[in-house]
């Protein structure tokens, strides 16, 4: 994240919080990236340590030969030139299988509760 996204309020605030300067004083032009780069592992650390988004069925697949949008949007990934698995009900909806590539792929065990007993 460029020095640019964070404004200098929130860097004055975090200069502030971390001791580079007292409250109502300037930060220096020697400071703020230091500062900068501790507003972005906070931010960094905060994503990492936030719960994972609800699963969410998307509203539309649209599917024009190597073409493949998500709800509007260009599906951002290589798509295989496998066939596609296309199942579709009578009310419209449906299911679309398809191979990603990868350039390296990981098969990790799920993280077990610590109350479940094996």
């Amino acid at each position: 994240m460029p020095l640019q996204q964070f404004t200098d309020s929130e860097l004055r605030a975090k200069a502030v919080q971390l001791g580079v300067i007292s409250e109502g004083d300037e930060l220096p032009r020697n400071q703020r990236s230091r500062v900068a780069a501790a507003l972005l592992e906070e931010r960094r650390t905060a994503e990492q340590t936030k719960a994972p988004a609800d699963p969410v069925c998307v509203k539309e697949i649209a599917v024009r030969g190597s073409e493949i949008t998500v709800d509007g949007k260009p599906f951002p990934w290589l798509v295989a030139r496998d066939p596609m698995d296309i199942s579709l009900a009578p009310d419209g909806s449906g299911t679309v299988r398809l191979t990603l590539l990868a350039e390296s792929v990981q098969v990790l065990k799920p993280k077990t509760d610590s109350t479940e007993s094996e």
